[in-house]
């Protein structure tokens, strides 16, 4: 069983939401930290019409459970935001401990639903990463995803095809999202034809037949439903005119490549590519969310008006990182590193790629294989030059 990042002391600090998009893990995961907690899995049809014809009966069972340190785990909690009354009063009443899961917060989020008032911290559970995988295959990720079931899977485009149609299905559809269930799926392809990009909600829109706020109420969606998230845009000290739109990434680049229907990705190609840098933002994205207080380096990208970009600033301006897949790189390369520093000269510039050894320019910039890039990450030492 693959060892996760998120362990039992983190959780059992206080109550807290556990949120990740579906068969992240979540539901495994506390199986295994907390095999003898009481479990309320909301995703049984019988389970939930027991609790939602009368929620105090969750919290008279609740306070009749002993006392065994164990926290109390409620999976799927936003199937059911009533709950979320029973467990502040228990946390208030009893002190108990929960863990509450879901793998979309947008109910509890839009419709005003119970946080419990400040009395529960947020954790998320992402997809894999090379920190719980130490011989991880590139070929695998690039080709498969993180997902923990697609990852691990011979068969994992079968498993990545029924993965959109459940997410429709049970997300979109089951939680009635939208009124329009086709042209939202239409949506969802285009959308994934601008991953790692700034969205043109325009375009989109006349692809999907719909208006352009229809498409990012969509959008808004993707986000709420954990399947996507946006990336800023480094805007502070700007000497020259830089782009202020975020950029638009999925949570995995499976999905991506499901969406997409790409095929095979071949070193060289344009797919590999977009693919590669997927896989780099998911690995510091996984960084920022999972690392001690303080050590984290929240991830923004920089672009000029001229079309001067770099891929990721991490922290602030701590480090700027270009990704390309290239096992041969050259100084075109590098371009956006140097057009960054001579705005933040004391910023780290890395350039992440295929290239077999490390080394160093004459002007500073580290060229990294991948696999020493993702070491360097996790063992929180990007901040040292």
């Amino acid at each position: 069983m693959i060892k996760r990042i998120v362990d039992a002391a983190r959780l059992v600090e206080e109550t807290c939401f556990l949120w990740g998009p579906r068969q992240t893990g979540k539901s495994t995961l506390l199986r295994s930290l907390f095999p003898k907690a009481a479990t309320y899995d909301l995703l049984s049809a019988r389970e939930f019409r027991r609790l939602a014809a009368d929620p105090g009966v969750f919290s008279e069972e609740c306070a009749a459970l002993p006392r065994t340190g164990q926290p109390i785990i409620v999976d799927e909690v936003q199937k059911l935001p009533a709950l979320l009354d029973e467990v502040h009063s228990l946390i208030s009443r009893h002190g108990l401990k929960f863990i509450l899961t879901g793998s979309s917060p947008r109910k509890l989020l839009r419709d005003g639903g119970n946080l419990l008032g400040g009395r529960a911290v947020r954790h998320e559970l992402l997809p894999l990463c090379s920190a719980e995988i130490p011989d991880l295959s590139l070929e695998q990720a690039l080709g498969r995803g993180l997902i923990p079931p697609h990852y691990l899977s011979p068969k994992a485009s079968a498993k990545l095809e029924a993965y959109v149609g459940d997410y429709l299905r049970e997300e979109i559809l089951a939680e009635a999202l939208t009124r329009n269930l086709p042209a939202f799926q239409r949506f969802l392809e285009a959308a994934a034809f601008s991953n790692g990009q700034i969205v043109n909600a325009a375009t989109i829109a006349r692809e999907v037949g719909v208006a352009a706020n229809t498409v990012r109420g969509y959008f808004e969606i993707l986000v709420d439903t954990l399947i996507a998230t946006w990336v800023p845009a480094w805007t502070k000290r700007a000497k020259r005119r830089v782009i202020q739109a975020p950029r638009f990434w999925f949570f995995d680049v499976g999905i991506v490549n499901e969406l997409t229907h790409r095929g095979p990705l071949s070193p060289g190609s344009t797919d590999f590519g977009a693919a590669f840098e997927h896989f780099i933002f998911m690995e510091l994205r996984a960084h920022a969310t999972y690392a001690p207080q303080g050590t984290g380096l929240p991830v923004s990208y920089w672009r000029t008006a001229s079309g001067l970009e770099v891929d990721f600033i991490l922290g602030a301006a701590e480090v700027a990182v270009e990704v390309k897949s290239t096992d041969r790189p050259t100084s075109d390369h590098l371009k956006g590193l140097r057009a960054w520093r001579e705005e933040h000269p004391t910023s780290r510039c890395i350039l992440v790629c295929r290239a077999p050894r490390a080394r160093r320019t004459e002007d500073g910039i580290e060229i990294l294989p991948w696999r020493d890039f993702v070491r360097r990450l996790w063992l929180h030492e990007l901040r040292a030059a």
